[in-house]
């Protein structure tokens, strides 16, 4: 089978220093012509979005879709909260996992996947200051490590 075609458009880095990520899940979205156009273009931002359940249903809340310039006077609002697309099972065992205390789902990458915009979203649980530290001793620890053994060669 052929290797599907996928292409960042943003990716949430910030997500990853803030949060252990337990698993990640690719869901679609419910997007207005205009918003495909502008993520197109790469005007996304999932710097402060996160993913929630309203009435059984799963929502992005701030994710920010710059308005699309070429359009005429019907554009989008770019910061509304859009739908994500899961099958029925899979909601259901998200929503039980996110009733969990310290567990919630935050969005890490948006991509287009063939022609599809899908996001991926992550079961994420909260980091303690002490953790942080330890990620960014550890990161360096192994630049300084990488840079040593380039310089050997």
């Amino acid at each position: 089978m052929a290797e599907e075609k996928i292409r960042i458009v943003t990716s949430n880095k910030k997500a990853r220093h803030d949060y252990h990520i337990i698993r990640s899940i690719e869901a679609g979205i419910a997007l207005k012509g205009t918003e495909v156009k502008s993520v197109r273009e790469g005007k996304v931002s999932l710097s402060e979005a996160y993913a929630r359940f309203i009435k059984g249903e799963l929502w992005i809340v701030g994710m920010h879709i710059a308005p699309y310039l070429k359009s005429s006077f019907v554009n989008h609002d770019p910061a509304r909260t859009r739908k994500l697309l899961l099958h029925r099972s899979e909601l259901k065992k998200l929503a039980r996992q996110v009733e969990e205390k310290g567990v919630t789902l935050v969005p890490l990458k948006v991509y287009f996947k063939r022609h599809l915009v899908k996001v991926e979203i992550g079961l994420a649980r909260g980091k303690r200051q002490y953790d942080k530290r330890a990620a960014i001793a550890e990161r360096d620890m192994k630049r300084d490590m990488d840079r040593k053994t380039k310089m050997r060669f």
